[in-house]
């Protein structure tokens, strides 16, 4: 345990320096980084919600919703099959959980082609193999079609995991700095976001769905007629978005328009969205991929003169005219936005759509001025934390807690370019595993020392008796630190927010502790004996 080759005091001296270089970045400020060339690196630490400030929302995802809508897809897809195969059917539609189809004339046999099956056999066999992990139940001359518990779920967890990224993509499009993004139970999600300003402006953005739909208008009330009062068959009623400018002059009522139900084109197909200007008012350009911009081609081409609406979560945002032929996949939507409105509305379009709509269940808002007392307070902690071990040791040990206090500032050199290496954020529990950690980072030291201090005692040379102290307590020290990194972990797996950033330091401090007691305090120690060359041991 005292002989050291010479690749392993490059690589503990290589190691220190790493972490020297990664820690530094943490003493300058943003803007001074900024001005550093691009090779040198730059990762610092973030601060967490309760040191910086920020928003934090719990969020519930509506998967009733989504099961409904998916319900809808799934009569849309029954309704095509059955006119596709020439099956006659009284009632068609989506009841509870399940959708239902009663078809006319069940027991009347097909034509010739067809098997010689009766209509209600053909149309089971047809709706049993139509979408996978569905049931299908006959009872006389209904059908009933519903989705699996298994199912269910797995389509209930894609849509919680599409909209925890839906909501990542939202929250970064504003430009903020590691937001926490956590799953809680089956439909709720937890965000939190350090230094954001605006939260109102954060609930809006997360609060719309942001299904866009292109739809044509029902020629038969054309722009300008009064609606009726019941959608005809084949339409249905949507609200005209007010324009801002207007509302501000006389708040004038809002437009209802009559919207064939079949979609031209949805905003699944948007490869793009950005504020823009057009004759010096705000509009949002938009960008088709190849399917979207073919299909909004023909509808333009076949509809020149002919009103259209654009929707965003059912209501009309813009009806404008086709003038011409729009065969780029490209176009503008005007509407009277704000500026505001408008990049609000291109962050959305280029996020995506939600899958279900959300509700905010929790909403906190803290101040950065409270975060700032956290620090100090965290900062003080560190502190007198730091210093009260540093005099224990030198008192207790002498020259072997100096070698052991200088460990220790490598240990908190390296912790903290760990933690800027992996751009953790800190938190307040963060803070509190960093503290454990100086009183950690010494333990294995106390351990080596004391058992020295043993085998001194039993005669031992003073090489001798550091080759044994440092041997013989290695298991222990080994034992201790690994049961509390299991423990580490498994808060961190099974853990969230807070907990997980006590996790995480901990755990950082834990692998740089062992690293610093066992192998750079050992070669200070044997270096200081081999030039000392000292006949009893000063511990």
């Amino acid at each position: 345990m005292i002989h050291f080759s010479r690749w392993k005091i490059i690589l503990i001296f290589a190691l220190c320096t790493l972490g020297l270089v990664l820690a530094a970045p943490n003493l300058f400020s943003k803007q001074q980084l900024a001005g550093f060339p691009g090779w040198v690196p730059k990762s610092t630490l973030n601060l967490g919600l309760d040191l910086r400030g920020g928003s934090h929302l719990l969020l519930e995802v509506d998967l009733k919703a989504a099961y409904k809508e998916r319900l809808t897809n799934l009569v849309q897809s029954i309704r095509a099959e059955l006119r596709r195969e020439r099956i006659g059917y009284s009632r068609i539609g989506a009841t509870g959980e399940q959708a239902l189809v009663v078809i006319r004339d069940p027991d009347k046999k097909a034509r010739r082609g067809r098997g010689g099956q009766t209509n209600i056999e053909r149309a089971t066999k047809l709706l049993r193999r139509l979408e996978p992990g569905t049931e299908v139940d006959v009872s006389g001359a209904r059908i009933t079609i519903k989705y699996t518990v298994d199912e269910r779920r797995v389509r209930d967890n894609q849509v919680l995991q599409q909209s925890i990224e839906i909501v990542r993509r939202r929250v970064d499009e504003l430009g903020t700095t590691e937001p926490s993004i956590q799953r809680q139970g089956a439909d709720r999600i937890l965000l939190q976001v350090p230094g954001l300003d605006d939260p109102e402006r954060l609930k809006k953005l997360l609060g719309k769905t942001a299904k866009m739909t292109f739809h044509l208008l029902d020629p038969r009330f054309p722009l300008g007629t009064p609606p009726p009062t019941v959608a005809p068959p084949g339409s249905f009623l949507a609200k005209h978005r007010p324009d801002k400018r207007q509302e501000r002059q006389g708040s004038p009522p809002r437009l209802t328009l009559v919207l064939k139900k079949r979609v031209v084109v949805s905003g699944e197909h948007l490869v793009d969205a950005r504020a823009a200007y057009d004759t010096g008012r705000p509009v949002v350009s938009f960008r088709f991929n190849t399917i979207g911009a073919r299909k909004f081609g023909r509808v333009t081409q076949e509809n020149v003169g002919k009103p259209f609406a654009i929707l965003l979560d059912k209501e009309v945002i813009s009806a404008p005219v086709i003038q011409g032929p729009i065969l780029g996949g490209s176009g503008i939507i005007t509407g009277g936005f704000t500026v505001q409105e408008t990049q609000d509305l291109s962050l959305l379009l280029r996020a995506g759509a939600l899958p279900a709509p959300m509700t905010i269940l929790e909403e906190r808002t803290v101040g950065p001025e409270l975060g700032a007392d956290s620090i100090a307070a965290g900062q003080i902690a560190c502190i007198i934390g730091f210093v009260l071990v540093l005099i224990f040791m030198v008192m207790a040990y002498g020259i072997f807690g100096v070698f052991a206090n200088i460990a220790l500032v490598l240990n908190m050199t390296l912790l903290l370019g760990g933690l800027s290496l992996l751009q953790a954020t800190l938190t307040l529990p963060g803070i509190a595993g960093i503290v454990l950690t100086i009183g950690m980072a010494v333990d294995a030291n106390v351990l080596i020392f004391e058992r020295i201090r043993e085998e001194v005692a039993s005669g031992r040379t003073p090489l001798s008796s550091v080759d044994a102290g440092y041997r013989r307590a290695l298991t222990t020290i080994i034992d201790a630190n690994l049961t509390t990194l299991i423990a580490a972990i498994i808060l961190f797996e099974f853990g969230s927010g807070p907990v997980k950033g006590f996790a995480v330091t901990l755990s950082i401090g834990l692998v740089t502790s062992m690293f610093t007691a066992i192998m750079v305090t050992r070669l200070i120690v044997v270096t200081y004996l081999r030039r000392r060359r000292l006949q009893a041991l000063p511990i």
